[in-house]
């Protein structure tokens, strides 16, 4: 087992974005999430005031570039199937279309992308006791989704007009350069565990048998560029642990592999992609 408490959790992914009210009415009217405040420049979106997606405002901000790594999707679980079959009526209403729907054996997932090219997933899981398993890891596959019967589930009849109580940020998945590299930081170095190794060019990771807190893919290219200092996309998102001691270990792990820093008493860290994680209670 990996070296994090069993109770750990994600907390708020934060974005940079060029065009912040374009991308703030987007998570508001086609996610459903529902803004919290602003503060220094920091636009905060959540459920029921828990912040989930966290948009920092810079028009000059380049693009990231296709190929590079970087954010892959962030991915918003909702508690029930009927949950998600009344979020993609609400999608589907506001007009905006999905790149794709599937069924992964533990989740049932839909994909889109925001106004700048952020990826997102919303989905939901299956009960634990219907995961697939082989060996130690949790087996999962990418296959269609069939979004008529989402349509027909119990209680989904109708669009909701805002993500339900209990919306958590359940994953996210991440493009990096080297697979092994990117393995040393989120297990060897954070502490999570390996669950599922079958995919071609990604490797999943977890903390309590959950199928996956952290996604990781070379799907950009092995060897893939870092995006420009400044640009679109990712800045942060962040691993949350019950107590300060959890921080503490988990930043003397960190700091073995690379530069830390100090953030808001918690710890803040990046892989040799660039991808940085904020470890707080």
């Amino acid at each position: 087992m990996g070296a994090l408490p069993a109770e750990t959790r994600l907390g708020a992914i934060r974005l940079r974005v060029g065009d912040v009210e374009r991308l703030r009415e987007f998570y508001e009217t086609t996610i459903g999430l529902r803004t919290l405040g602003v503060t220094d420049g920091v636009t905060s979106l959540g459920v029921d005031g828990e912040p989930l997606v966290e948009l920092v405002a810079d028009r000059d901000a380049p693009p990231r570039p296709p190929r590079s790594t970087g954010l892959f999707h962030l991915a918003l679980l909702v508690p029930t199937r009927a949950d998600l079959a009344r979020t993609l009526r609400r999608v589907a209403g506001s007009g905006w279309p999905l790149a794709g729907a599937s069924d992964h054996l533990v989740s049932e997932a839909l994909y889109l992308a925001d106004p700048e090219g952020s990826g997102i997933e919303l989905y939901r899981d299956r009960p634990r006791e219907q995961w697939p398993v082989g060996g130690d890891t949790v087996e999962m596959a990418t296959l269609p989704l069939d979004l008529q019967d989402l349509l027909t589930e119990p209680g989904g009849e109708a669009a909701a007009t805002a993500m339900p109580t209990g919306t958590a940020l359940g994953h996210v998945h991440l493009q990096v350069a080297d697979l092994e590299d990117a393995e040393a930081f989120w297990v060897g170095a954070l502490g999570l565990d390996v669950t599922v190794r079958g995919y071609p060019g990604a490797l999943f990771t977890s903390v309590g048998g959950y199928h996956h807190h952290v996604g990781l893919n070379t799907w950009a290219g092995v060897g893939a560029p870092r995006p420009p200092a400044g640009a679109r996309g990712l800045v942060r998102f962040e691993v949350v642990l019950p107590d300060d001691a959890a921080v503490a270990e988990a930043a003397e792990r960190l700091s073995r592999v690379g530069a830390t820093e100090p953030v808001n008493g918690g710890v803040l860290a990046a892989d040799r992609s660039g991808n940085a994680v904020l470890v707080r209670t």
